[in-house]
């Protein structure tokens, strides 16, 4: 850019230039530290000048009363946190975690925090972006859906996003409250804004959808004899599998997503020393890394047979697939597809279905926490709250006994008795 193309307004505070190929003149100015550009939309140097003027006395106005804020925006921050989250995190978290964290950035907290000033960000703001999300936060997939339908005409037919739940909210806010956390430790932001909501009290707590004794009897029968008797052929396969991994998964408690990195040289089959039982020991790999589970002697067959019918390598899954619509379509055909809440009973159930069922046969809630890879609180939250046989009665229904009649006098007779009145006979003469 040539000395010709720039020009100093104010004493050198506003300098007005036009770039290569544009016809409109640009200005920037350094205000409270910062260099700011913007463009005048002018082709004539004069009226250029005048706008810049403008827009420069315009700034210090703002900055004078206190609207214009300076420092670290959120989208920086947010940058930062993901840069730093993802590699400090390495190994500890799985990379499904992280992403789920970059999802919720991208397409729910940069929207609407990202231009912002981390100190603008208050408890109030927060509160403003608790409401959108609840009114008019669709996804940047619901906004594509909106655009192809209005697209094609078909606007009428879309209906509205529903709100997100109460665990999606929470999650974000989690999210935002890492970030915030983030900015502080480098020195962003002086302090944390109030990020908890009010109004709200403490959110009702449910258990978990799962099969009872009962209900799970019934669905395993049912994926055994599928398994005898498919209903074509060509499905014998996928049926066989499928009554395995029921039985695997309900004698092991492990997560879908553990099942499905489960590899054959990640189980071994082993003599347990304390029980004498034949039982898997699995080296698992999930959300918390890697971690270990022992599962119960109805394990070790559908494993076995599970390998036999694949011809398992040690590097193969063990259940490289989950038949899911099977799944479905038997549990609609028990009507077990949904619990008495009206809870969707998915490959997860049977997790919950393993701990339940621990919890019922008396075991140690710290052993299956550890086993399950979880922690007691979980397992006192959302499973052990509903177990009846959790229940001590002889605790619970102790009665304080009855208090014995005395045969002795009371206090106030003998004391009157102590302080009798002397007779006539007694009075000396």
């Amino acid at each position: 850019m040539t000395e010709a193309a720039r020009h100093e307004l104010m004493g050198g505070k506003i300098q007005v230039y036009r770039r290569p190929n544009s016809p409109h003149w640009q200005c920037s100015a350094t205000v409270a530290g910062k260099q700011r550009r913007t463009t005048t939309r002018e082709d004539s140097l004069a009226r250029a000048k005048d706008v810049a003027t403008d827009w420069y006395l315009g700034l210090m106005g703002k900055l004078r009363g206190g609207q214009l804020k300076e420092g670290k925006t959120f989208a920086e921050a947010a940058d930062r946190f993901i840069t730093e989250f993802e590699v400090l995190t390495r190994g500890q978290r799985s990379p499904i975690y992280v992403q789920g964290h970059k999802n919720r950035l991208n397409n729910h907290l940069v929207p609407f925090f990202g231009k912002m000033v981390l100190s603008e960000i208050t408890p109030g703001v927060v509160q403003d972006y608790r409401i959108h999300r609840m009114t008019k936060g669709l996804s940047r997939i619901s906004q594509h859906k909106l655009q192809a339908y209005k697209s094609n005409g078909r606007k009428g037919d879309l209906e509205p996003a529903a709100p997100p739940a109460r665990s999606t909210l929470h999650q974000e806010i989690v999210c935002l409250r890492q970030v915030l956390k983030t900015a502080q430790r480098h020195r962003w932001l002086d302090y944390l804004p109030d990020l908890s909501a009010p109004y709200g009290a403490s959110g009702k707590i449910s258990h978990r959808a799962w099969f009872s004794p009962e209900e799970y009897k019934l669905l395993r029968d049912a994926t055994r004899d599928r398994a005898r008797s498919p209903k074509r052929e060509r499905w014998r396969g996928a049926s066989e599998d499928l009554h395995d991994y029921v039985l695997f998964m309900v004698n092991t408690g492990l997560r879908p997503d553990e099942a499905r990195r489960l590899e054959y040289r990640d189980v071994k089959a082993v003599t347990d020393k304390a029980t004498g039982d034949r039982i898997l020991e699995i080296e698992v790999r999930g959300k918390r890394g890697v971690g270990y589970c022992k599962s119960m002697p109805g394990a070790v067959l559908p494993f076995k047979r599970q390998q036999e019918r694949h011809a398992g390598k040690p590097t193969d899954r063990v259940f490289a697939s989950y038949q899911r619509e099977l799944f479905n379509t038997i549990l609609d055909e028990l009507g077990l597809k949904h619990d008495r809440e009206g809870q969707s009973r998915t490959a997860y159930s049977l997790r919950h279905t393993y701990i339940c069922m621990r919890l019922m046969e008396g075991a140690d809630i710290y052993q299956i926490a550890k086993n399950c890879r979880t922690s007691v609180e979980m397992i006192e939250k959302y499973y052990a709250s509903h177990i009846k046989d959790r229940l001590d009665a002889a605790a619970i229904n102790v009665r304080r006994g009855k208090p014995k009649v005395s045969s002795l006098p009371t206090a106030p007779a003998a004391s009157a008795r102590r302080r009798r009145v002397p007779q006539a006979a007694d009075r000396p003469a």
